[in-house]
């Protein structure tokens, strides 16, 4: 017989020579049981927070503390649940001939692993979700613009729209012209082209907005012509037409660097939240193990309904 920690483990017991420590039968049930766990407590997070937020005003949690309450239950859950994972596989680890130390350290790769396997579990579903969420709004998009003749929609619209729009007077003055003969129903391509023009115009527009926000500054040369344009479509004088772009620059300016900082804190909180896991889930791993080898029952409940065995003092 051979002593290993607490109580004895038969010599039968121990590996052979070459194969692996490795269990990943424990390793998939704990991390099968983390993605699990998670995926329901981000169901009931996204519950919470769709109640929590209103379109009335003055009726439900401002945008910025819906912000922060899903930041902290983004983390909180994915650490807890692979907590659950990382205890599960270390409890269901069978433990060989090796010293304490030993021990842990496996208990907790145990528990590393099953974050790893964890995260590719959530990255495929992510991705697979992600496409099929974004083919079912491509179709649902381009359903909508074929049926109202619409084009769909793209970030720089609204920027262009306050570009282009019309003052109110003229607006109210403008009485609509009767058709031409030229567009009758027999007619339709030249109507098409004309509907292209426009949209040609404002895709151009659109580039050169887009251009000048990448670069950081806007050409005199460019600035003209979209002053131009403007005033042209518009029917506003010169220095109205130069005051609407100089907004729209900035607009469009300030929706860059909103995303920028969007996305430089989502990556960060990301990193954050996946290390932090990392660390939970070797940790409770090593926990599981210790409570394997000193036989400590796992019950959920806030009590024990059972005396536990006690041996008498000789």
């Amino acid at each position: 017989m051979t002593t290993v920690g607490p109580g004895p483990v038969s010599s039968s017991s121990l590996p052979a020579t070459g194969v692996s420590f490795m269990e990943w039968g424990a390793v998939l049930a704990g991390a099968f049981l983390a993605a699990a766990i998670s995926f329901v407590l981000l169901t009931f997070g996204a519950a919470i927070g769709l109640s929590a937020v209103s379109p009335w005003p003055n009726s439900g949690a401002s945008a910025r503390v819906v912000a922060s309450v899903a930041v902290f239950w983004a983390m909180a859950q994915q650490i807890g649940a692979f907590m659950a994972g990382g205890y599960v596989a270390g409890r269901m680890r069978a433990r060989w001939h090796e010293t304490g130390h030993e021990a842990d350290f496996r208990d907790g790769l145990h528990g590393g692993l099953v974050w790893a396997v964890g995260v590719v579990i959530g990255a495929a579903l992510f991705l697979s979700t992600a496409g099929s969420f974004a083919k079912t709004g491509a179709e649902a998009v381009g359903g909508a613009a074929a049926l109202t003749g619409a084009s769909s929609s793209d970030p720089m619209d609204a920027v262009l729209d306050a570009m282009l729009r019309p003052t109110v007077a003229q607006a109210a003055t403008t009485t609509p012209s009767p058709p031409a003969p030229s567009a009758t129903a027999g007619s339709t391509p030249a109507r098409l082209r004309a509907a292209a023009t426009g949209d040609e115009t404002r895709a151009e527009m659109s580039r050169l907005l887009s251009s000048a926000v990448a670069t950081g500054s806007m050409s005199g040369e460019t600035r003209a012509y979209l002053v131009q344009i403007v005033a042209q479509r518009s029917g506003i004088p010169q220095q109205e037409a130069e005051r609407r772009v100089d907004q729209a620059f900035n607009a469009a300016r300030e929706a860059a660097d909103k995303t920028r900082r969007a996305g430089i804190l989502t990556g960060f909180v990301t990193a954050a939240s996946l290390v932090l896991s990392l660390g939970a889930a070797w940790w409770a791993a090593m926990r599981g193990g210790n409570h394997r080898d000193q036989s400590i029952p796992a019950r959920f409940a806030f009590g024990d309904g059972r005396r536990r065995t006690t041996t008498p003092a000789n």
